[in-house]
């Protein structure tokens, strides 16, 4: 007799299908504009706000910034920090954010899906509230897949702790009690994403039998555990679009390297596999929206420029510990530098792939920024941001940079303000989205709403 458990260690999709499904598929909306996408990359170990100023403020603006003052400035006209000279070629596209707070998150070492999410969570299921907001904004613009999640997984301490090579869970939400599940191997994630497109005839089987698998569990369970089969259900939806655009969707399949392939790698090497099965779920049309942790406080980081033969222990960094002939603001350096060599890239590619009348890039916005705030030991007093967004985005705000006021000050912004612009700005009309901050009531601080300015 076959029972739930036997489906669970027998299918094809498995654990994966489950929980990497929809919870709900709607038809892409008609007319030919083409979706919006959304990259959230996240990185732990905080950023510093310091680091994100331009070098060549004049003398008036440079005081401006020492009082966390508000300033609205372009970007054409100054230096971008050392670290951020990758991004040089996007600079039109390009926004430096500062002076978010967000202390109603859970801050400190570790966030869990605080920061996206804008309230307070931890590692227990029960303290997720609701859908994070990159799935708020993938319900926007749905998709086959909906939203896909990469991670470069802690082994030790913090945020969710899987196998690097596994699926586990990840730093967003589906909704309430309900975390998303994120890939930590490139090649994992190639062959989950796409194996309903494969040319291979190994993979076309296991495929067929993961889907026989779900037809014979969605049939026994309907009767017995309603959820259970609509989970099921909606993974069977779920490949079914999937096959129906497989023309489409099959000449972007990733062909990873062998390297991005192997059981060990390099964090880097994890981080630029990832962003090719990034960008092809893009492109394909398989996503809208991705979510990627580039790095969390728990994870040896390894293969970094200088560093190539060491391990490097975040947390050991925050505590002021250099590694090889780098001091800890070095290795800082040294891993905000990677982390902007992969938007480069995906930015770059983006650009190459045409739509429409224009390209891909066109319509994405890409999110970089701390998931615990201003520093290693955060307190949520700022989020700082780097952002790209493409000419077709809602938000007045390509090509500057941007200090909101300051915590406590006259017109001061939380995330949560930020996250009501973005959804506000691409048709969600919610008044609010997250947590108030009570500390900010002793001040007469209006925190409801899109951030105006920005709207413009």
């Amino acid at each position: 007799m076959t029972t739930r458990r036997d489906f669970m260690a027998t299918a094809a999709l498995g654990a994966a299908s489950l929980a990497l499904a929809p919870r709900a598929l709607r038809a892409a909306p008609a007319g030919s504009k083409p979706p919006m996408r959304f990259i959230f990359l996240h990185k732990g170990n905080g950023l510093f706000p310091s680091v994100m100023v331009p070098p060549s403020l004049s003398k008036d603006e440079a005081a401006t910034e020492a009082k966390k003052g508000p300033l609205n400035l372009d970007l054409a006209k100054h230096e971008l920090p050392a670290w951020m000279k990758p991004l040089a070629a996007h600079r039109s596209d390009l926004t430096i954010l500062q002076g978010l707070s967000g202390k109603m998150c859970t801050t400190g070492h570790h966030t869990w899906c605080s920061s996206l999410g804008v309230f307070k969570a931890n590692e227990r299921v029960s303290s997720i509230k609701w859908a994070t907001v990159d799935f708020e904004l993938a319900r926007l613009f749905p998709s086959p897949m909906e939203h896909v999640e990469f991670a470069c997984f802690p082994l030790g301490g913090g945020n969710a702790r899987g196998t690097l090579n596994g699926i586990a869970t990840g730093f967003s939400a589906r909704g309430p009690q309900q975390p998303n599940y994120a890939f930590g191997s490139p090649k994992v994630a190639a062959q989950e994403l796409f194996k309903s497109v494969s040319t291979d005839k190994g993979v076309q089987a296991q495929s067929q039998l993961g889907r026989s698998a779900l037809e014979f569990a969605a049939k026994r369970e309907a009767s017995k555990v309603p959820t259970y089969a609509d989970s099921l259900d909606a993974a069977r939806e779920r490949d079914r679009k999937v096959s129906a655009m497989a023309d489409a969707i099959r000449p972007h399949v990733p062909k990873l390297d062998a390297k991005y392939l192997a059981v060990e790698m390099t964090t880097v090497d994890r981080q630029r596999g990832h962003v090719e099965v990034l960008l092809a779920a893009l492109v394909s049309g398989l996503t809208n929206v991705v979510a990627f942790t580039v790095d969390e406080l728990g994870h040896e980081y390894t293969g970094l420029a200088g560093l190539e033969t060491e391990k490097v222990n975040l947390h050991d960094v925050g505590h002021g510990k250099g590694f090889g002939k780098l001091t800890a603001d070095e290795v800082r350096f040294a891993v905000r530098r990677q982390h902007m060599t992969l938007v480069d890239t995906i930015a770059s590619r983006l650009k190459k792939a045409p739509e429409g009348g224009g390209t891909v890039f066109d319509n994405t916005m890409i999110f970089y920024f701390p998931d615990n705030g201003e520093t290693h030991h955060s307190h949520g007093t700022e989020y700082p941001f780097v952002v790209l967004s493409g000419k077709n985005t809602k938000l007045n705000i390509r090509g500057k940079y941007v200090r909101l006021p300051n915590y406590g000050d006259a017109g001061h912004k939380t995330l949560g303000n930020w996250y009501t612009t973005l959804l506000n700005a691409h048709g969600n009309p919610v008044k609010h989205y997250g947590d108030p901050d009570p500390g900010l009531g002793r001040f007469g601080i209006d925190q409801t709403g899109a951030i105006k300015q920005f709207l413009g």
